[in-house]
């Protein structure tokens, strides 16, 4: 890390002491749960770094989890967290793989947890307290609803963000959510957040600390496959487009991504879908399990095959900050030395 003012440096750790304390590492900066791409070579270079890496679950059996946790403990010794989708048909048995390893955070992603997940999550190990969880908030009401659940922390996630979105911008929920719950438990920003500055003006807001994603595709540990790397490296904010929902009668959460020949591919799958959804074949939750199981496929056959035209080139609008192939331990110092000039600034 270069030479920053103390000043800036010593009021960037006060800022993220509460965030670091919760997660149990050196930085708040948590990596968005990618399908395929937060494994456990990823996961474990970020925590390593003194980040905190999320292994995202997806569609992962129990067994697979079990087998990507135990493979992660091998790489590092230091805390990382799990992120489970609240629709996979196995999710107690995934939270009951998490309790086996004694994953100290466990995060739900895709709606509304199930009744009994979070007590599920919560519950107590033989080794003492269960796991704390942390949930996605799209709104102040539902962040509300969340943290009366029982949630010991929040993500706050903008529009900009890659892979599955909501229809708020990140400074919008940062305005609305930071100043009334912030003070209330552990909220971290995420969505288009590329640089240090943005960082330190969520931290300022009062956020706990940030969760990226796309920053860290890129990364020299990461597995993604190098035409997948290739294809972040040339792209701009612009070309990270958001899906469109083409039958209200199948409530399909939008998803952003590369806008490629897959982008035509999904429109023709959800005619698909919502044809089988007519027909009887379906009921709603294995309709939009059906578009979940989509876009894993599709996902890997990019991120793990390059096929980077028909396959799904999930990215935030940040993607245009991405500008080398570089290690995660450089990425957390660049965006850390970023922060504190900034926090110099605003004192």
């Amino acid at each position: 890390m270069s030479a920053q003012p103390l000043s800036g440096r010593a009021r960037l750790r006060e800022l993220e002491a509460r965030g670091t304390a919760f997660l149990g590492c050196e930085h708040a900066i948590l990596c968005g749960a990618m399908s395929w791409v937060s494994e456990r070579n990823l996961v474990s270079a970020i925590s390593n770094a003194g980040g905190f890496g999320v292994i995202a679950c997806g569609a992962m059996t129990p067994d697979l989890l079990d087998a990507e946790i135990a493979g992660t403990k091998a790489l590092t010794l230091k805390p990382f967290g799990v992120n489970l989708i609240t629709m996979h048909p196995q999710l107690f048995d995934l939270i009951a793989v998490c309790a086996k390893h004694k994953v100290g955070h466990v995060v739900l992603a895709g709606g509304l947890p199930p009744k009994g997940s979070i007590e599920a999550i919560k519950a107590p190990r033989e080794d003492g307290g269960g796991a704390k969880v942390i949930c996605f908030a799209p709104a102040l009401s539902l962040a509300k609803k969340l943290q009366r659940s029982g949630v010991d922390a929040l993500v706050i996630e903008g529009m900009e963000a890659g892979g599955h979105i909501g229809p708020v911008a990140t400074s919008v929920l940062a305005q609305e959510i930071l100043p009334t719950m912030a003070a209330e438990l552990p909220i971290f920003v995420a969505g288009g957040i590329g640089r240090g500055e943005m960082i330190a003006t969520f931290l300022e807001m009062g956020a706990a600390g940030v969760q990226l994603g796309t920053r860290f595709v890129c990364a020299t540990e990461s597995i993604a496959h190098p035409a997948f790397k290739k294809a972040f490296l040339r792209a701009n904010a612009r070309e990270a487009v958001a899906s469109v929902q083409i039958d209200p009668r199948l409530p399909v959460i939008p998803v952003r991504a590369l806008k490629n020949a897959g982008t035509e591919s999904f429109t023709a799958k959800q005619r698909e879908v919502a044809a089988r959804l007519d027909s009887g074949e379906l009921d709603m939750a294995a309709a939009q399990l059906e578009i979940e199981h989509y876009w894993a496929g599709a996902l890997r056959r990019a991120v793990i095959d390059g096929d980077v035209e028909s396959g799904s080139m999930m990215a935030g609008q940040s993607v245009g900050m991405v500008t080398k192939e570089e290690p995660v331990a450089a990425i957390i110092a660049s965006l850390l030395d970023q922060a504190a000039v900034a926090v110099a600034r605003m004192k």
